[in-house]
């Protein structure tokens, strides 16, 4: 009988929710001091390709790829790629809380494309306690529209690129080594934001022509690409180890995580609707754990 890894790919897609924020945190910093955005997702590429290639190195891990991994990875570095540029962008203005509750109509994207593609098995209760998560999350967005106008609408592109990212590599992970895929999409990456910003300097187009960072920008420059190498590591694996429709309800609480650190660092205080939110975000999100315990306690038990 072939072990059950489902309770690994909950802990790990929890390690995620925890880091990925540090990531948005880093890069609503040095946007707002400044850096184009271009130039931040161009930084994440770099620092992360200089983390991931000591690992691969260490590992013994092949550094070239066969056409059909090259097609993979870079079709999975262009959905990453798209899917940073449209969430700094949002944040370089909104809090990162707020544009983090938009993105969170995600999970729902994949909970459709899941069973579609791969076959998911999606039971009425994840379904109803997903559906819980989202009016957890609606009732920490705002009139963002309103309040941002159409600057709202970035973090909902990063929602759509976000899912496909996830599904390619959920795709990739059936045969490519998780550490092998971060670094290749990583290089792939940056090979994409380089000569945009090559051909950018001295334009002056917003959020494209580069400038050379100052004081804490090389700090929050590198902070992007170290905690995206980290954070999504550890969501490579959970997609290796559990479902796609099991792990995105437990994206939810990256929110607590983003609401704190925006409190903490840009005084961003949640309303009583925003805490409203969270309490129904981490209710649910629970309520999979515990689901997907007991799931896995019946299928050690079967014969």
């Amino acid at each position: 009988m072939a072990k059950d890894t489902t309770q690994q790919g909950i802990v790990l897609m929890l390690v995620f929710c925890l880091l990925a924020p540090l990531l948005d945190v880093s890069a609503k910093l040095a946007a707002e001091n400044g850096v184009p955005v271009g130039q931040v997702t161009a930084a994440r590429f770099l620092v992360q390709t200089m983390v991931m290639l000591p690992v691969m190195l260490a590992m013994g891990l092949e550094l070239r790829l066969s056409p059909r991994a090259l097609a993979w990875s870079t079709l999975r570095a262009l959905f990453l790629l798209l899917s940073t540029y449209a969430f700094v962008s949002g944040i370089e203005v909104m809090p990162i809380a707020d544009a983090l509750a938009i993105v969170f109509v995600e999970p729902f994207i994949l909970l459709l494309l899941g069973p579609l593609i791969f076959g998911d098995k999606v039971g009425p209760r994840r379904i109803a306690a997903c559906a819980v998560g989202f009016l957890g999350a609606l009732f920490v967005i705002q009139p963002s529209l309103a309040a941002f106008g159409l600057v709202a609408l970035w973090p909902l592109a990063t929602a759509f690129l976000f899912a496909f990212y996830m599904l390619v590599t959920r795709a990739m992970s059936t045969w490519m080594h998780p550490v092998a895929m971060q670094f290749q999409t990583s290089w792939i990456g940056l090979a994409m934001c380089l000569p945009v910003m090559v051909l950018a300097e001295g334009t002056g187009i917003v959020g494209l022509d580069p400038v050379w960072p100052t004081g804490w920008n090389w700090l929050w420059l590198f902070g992007v690409g170290f905690w995206a190498a980290v954070s999504h590591m550890a969501i490579t694996y959970a997609l290796k180890y559990a479902p796609s429709a099991t792990l995105a309800p437990l994206h939810y609480s990256e929110i607590v995580v983003a609401v704190a650190l925006g409190y903490l660092i840009f005084a961003d205080f949640p309303n009583p609707l925003t805490w409203a939110g969270i309490v129904v975000i981490c209710g649910s999100g629970l309520y999979i754990i515990h689901r997907e315990r007991l799931a896995a306690r019946v299928l050690a038990k079967a014969p």
